[in-house]
């Protein structure tokens, strides 16, 4: 057994989901080549006491059921899992498909249906256990980040269990500061915008929901965004890749949207009213994740990032915005990515993707490593 493995399972047991005696697991997995790691997370979660469960994915398979699926199929299969969720404690998610573009010629009604009548198990999942979510490295995401697979599980290996008890530690001067900021400014090529996260939390994330982990979030102020976003990274979305996506903001709502598929972004954003708000703004800090590679656990961490989110918030840090749509949106502002400066209050905390505050420069990549 890879000692690495053995590392992770530790880590998504006893930091991520901090399982306790009693508590029921829910290990939920795609991909033959992350067995390994799934057989030393039940045994992980039998030594601290607790109950494990583990659930099987395919994708060719969900893709097979979405082609023809009905509506009352659909709700009666979030019935199914929303009772099964309830009863669990704990939930860790394996993705390791061999296909990211598996749901790509699913119809967007059918998927936008899905994601609708199914969000109320994500939400329960989000809301009411202890989760964490992480992908795992095989052939394809060795092919998406243009490395060999040893390499790639090098890379892997470093981002997902780098000491996240400093990163914890280092966020927390940012955390302060975005708790008594009232508005935000971003500037970068083909970006300027503005908006207030006044009195809505901001939550740090080292490690205890996703790994890779590096980021710190809270959401807009609903309707207080105005200007133009211009994302400088390809997003997969509903297994399909968008390319220099541009929204144009009016009043919290995005009133103009175009991508390399102009009528797929549109009707992706049209799933619901909350789809065209945005529920998360983030800031990105790992510093080992430096290349966009079309997985979202990975770029919306990238080292002087940030994203921003069409979609539902999140419970600990709400705006009120609600939505089967949660598409987390990245633009890299490092300088060979085209800069970029954030403002706090008018005062400059970000330029080219490093923190120019004193107190803020623990989270440079520096300091992180």
């Amino acid at each position: 057994m890879d000692p690495r493995i053995i590392k992770l399972a530790d880590l998504l047991v006893n930091y991520s989901c901090n399982v306790q005696a009693g508590d029921k697991v829910l290990i939920d997995y795609e991909g033959d080549c992350c067995k390994n790691l799934v057989r030393q997370l039940v045994k992980k979660v039998y030594a601290k006491g607790g109950l494990p469960y583990v659930d099987i994915r395919d994708s060719a398979v969900t893709r097979e059921i979405l082609l023809d699926c009905t509506e009352e199929q659909i709700e009666f299969m979030n019935e199914c899992s929303l009772q099964k969720m309830k009863g669990m404690q704990a939930y860790i998610a394996i993705r390791a498909g061999g296909n990211t573009a598996e749901l790509s010629d699913v119809p967007s009604d059918k998927l936008n249906m899905y994601y609708r009548l199914t969000s109320p198990t994500l939400d329960y999942r989000v809301n009411e256990t202890k989760w964490v979510i992480l992908r795992y490295p095989n052939n394809s995401m060795a092919q998406l980040a243009n490395t060999s697979l040893e390499a790639f599980e090098d890379f892997y290996f470093d981002v997902c269990t780098l000491d996240y008890g400093k990163m914890d530690h280092a966020m927390d001067a940012l955390v302060d500061l975005m708790n008594r900021t009232d508005k935000v400014q971003i500037k970068g090529p083909g970006t300027d915008l503005t908006f207030s996260i006044k009195d809505i939390p901001a939550i740090k994330c080292a490690g205890e929901c996703n790994i890779p982990d590096g980021e710190v979030y809270t959401a807009p102020v609903k309707d207080s965004m105005n200007g133009i976003v211009s994302y400088n990274t390809p997003s997969e979305e509903q297994g399909f890749t968008y390319e220099n996506i541009v929204f144009e903001i009016e009043n919290g709502k995005i009133v103009k949207a175009t991508s390399n598929d102009n009528d797929r972004i549109n009707q992706l954003l049209d799933t619901d009213e909350g789809a065209r708000y945005f529920g998360e703004f983030a800031l990105g800090v790992n510093p080992y994740i430096l290349e966009p590679m079309k997985d979202t656990l990975f770029d919306e961490k990238i080292c002087g990032s940030f994203h921003l989110t069409p979609g539902a918030s999140y419970e600990d840090a709400p705006n009120g915005n609600k939505s089967a749509v949660h598409w987390d949106l990245v633009m890299i502002q490092r300088p060979e990515y085209g800069g970029g400066e954030i403002y706090f209050d008018d005062v400059l905390i970000r330029k080219d993707g490093i923190f120019t505050l004193p107190e803020l420069a623990c989270l440079n990549p520096e300091n992180l490593k």
